[in-house]
């Protein structure tokens, strides 16, 4: 089947989990090292090294223009999802390579390990209607409430819900966040569409395991 084009200017569900459903951070440093990823690879310049971006000392203002812009995101222990709307045109695979790949650099020289941490480049869907937009975007708001994740990794999950609650936004794309609240008719009520999406999906799949996350839920 042929892959279908990410269109600019459109929005995607885009995910990605480790290798053989490997955890994707030891420790909550790893974890902050994607995140700092996640900010600082979201622009059209080439950025070799985080390192060497620290020792320029280039001002965040002074950054280029972004490849993306993120409207939700949940990090979970093993996987991550996002909802992001293209920018420029090959922004979203551009945005992917540079945060996996600089991840996956960082992790391995650490680790002493060599070889892919995630599986394959990323998956993507396209939310093609508002009604499956409304549903993903609870979904990924607060995607580690569908899993039964552990409670000694609870310290590893990081979602976009605390920008929404303190309506202050950093990794969130302060436009595309305050249309959701707009949408939502504020913080409460996004919270309580997030809150109710979960419920339903949870009551859909049953209780699942933190590794089985290539169910999506659909657009019905």
């Amino acid at each position: 089947m042929r892959k279908q084009s990410i269109v600019t200017g459109e929005y995607y569900h885009i995910y990605n989990r480790g290798v053989d459903k490997r955890d994707i951070f030891s420790n909550e440093k790893d974890l902050h090292r994607f995140i700092e990823s996640i900010i600082e690879f979201n622009q059209i310049d080439v950025i070799h090294s985080l390192t060497n971006l620290r020792k320029s000392q280039i001002a965040p203002e002074a950054l280029s223009e972004p490849l993306v812009a993120i409207v939700v995101y949940c990090i979970n222990p093993n996987h991550f999802h996002f909802v992001l709307k293209q920018l420029v045109d090959g922004g979203i695979a551009k945005f992917m390579q540079k945060l996996q790949a600089g991840y996956t650099s960082f992790f391995n020289q650490k680790e002493s390990r060599t070889g892919v941490l995630f599986q394959g480049p990323f998956k993507s869907h396209h939310l093609h209607d508002d009604n499956y937009f409304n549903k993903i975007i609870g979904y990924v708001n607060n995607n580690d409430k569908v899993h039964n994740i552990p409670e000694d990794k609870k310290y590893l999950v990081f979602n976009s819900d605390h920008e929404y609650k303190s309506n202050d936004f950093t990794i969130v794309d302060k436009q595309e966040g305050s249309n959701i609240l707009e949408l939502f008719g504020g913080v409460q009520g996004f919270e309580k569409h997030c809150k109710e999406i979960i419920s339903i999906i949870r009551e859909e799949r049953g209780k699942t395991s933190l590794l089985e996350d290539d169910n999506l839920p659909d657009s019905a």
